[in-house]
């Protein structure tokens, strides 16, 4: 016997006891070396160009710098998704309904079914886009900008068409147009402070209103001739409505705006 304990002997505890320390030192030399290196070295978990690995995300339990980069960029849905295609589509049906409807003078009702048909769709596409975003996390910075673009302008460009053809009054057109537009500016007014979430009311408002410009399109007659009036009627009022509504909410959410800003500079300065 040589007094030698079997680690140091060359035996598998001993040697996994060896490898044990081995790597705890190379840990510790990493961990040096890592804190010391010069700016650009080459460093475990690090490209050479000082980017972070996609595998390195987390170093000791907590997010590498470059983590939420990565994250953001997997979780990034493409511009080119079927959400984003539907809000493409409305768009350019807008200059294709505008010429339906007022092909061959604006009053041929072939022309103007065929309107209503590109209406319609813009309609649904508008059902369903913001629904898919939503759902299947398509949400981009494309579809945010675009999609209440292509809401108005086709929306605008069927009141438009219709007030120029002396189907429905110009004050009908301009309150419609008034309260979007203007509802549109006062929510990035008071964005700073929060978000005016869509409420069941002006979700019921723009259905209303694509029934009864729908309706319009159409070259209708008899009682259903009376009956979209009065649907029109239904929409007109909603939309002042709703818009009196989120008027309201932007008012309180900037008081609470301002009064919790007020709270936090008073409990900064003491």
């Amino acid at each position: 016997m040589t007094g030698v304990p079997a680690s140091a002997a060359g035996g598998p505890s001993g040697a996994q006891g060896a490898r044990g320390t081995a790597a705890a030192a190379d840990g510790v030399a990493s961990e040096v070396s890592g804190s010391a290196s010069a700016p650009g070295a080459a460093v475990p978990g690090r490209s050479a160009s000082g980017g972070e690995s996609a595998t390195d995300a987390t170093v000791e339990g907590r997010p590498a710098r470059g983590g939420k980069i990565t994250a953001a960029a997997v979780n990034q849905a493409s511009v080119w998704n079927v959400a984003n295609l539907l809000t493409m589509l409305r768009l350019v049906l807008v200059p294709g309904f505008v010429a339906l409807m007022l092909a061959d003078g604006g009053y041929d009702p072939a022309w103007r079914s065929l309107a209503w048909a590109a209406f319609a769709i813009a309609m649904i596409t508008d059902l369903f886009d913001g629904h898919l975003a939503r759902t299947y996390n398509l949400v981009t910075d494309f579809g945010k900008i675009a999609d209440p673009i292509a809401d108005k302008a086709i929306m605008g460009a069927a009141l438009i068409c219709l007030s120029s053809l002396g189907d429905l009054p110009w004050w009908v057109t301009i309150v419609i147009l008034g309260r979007e537009l203007g509802i549109t500016l006062m929510r990035f007014l008071v964005i700073r402070y929060g978000v005016i979430p869509a409420s069941r009311g002006g979700k019921l408002k723009t259905l209303t209103q694509g029934v009864a410009v729908g309706m319009y399109v159409l070259a209708l007659t008899g009682w259903l001739a009376s009956l979209r009036f009065w649907v029109m009627a239904a929409a007109v009022v909603l939309t002042v409505a709703t818009g009196l509504d989120y008027v309201r909410q932007a008012i309180v959410l900037r008081r609470q705006g301002i009064a919790e800003r007020a709270a936090a500079l008073e409990e900064t300065e003491a």
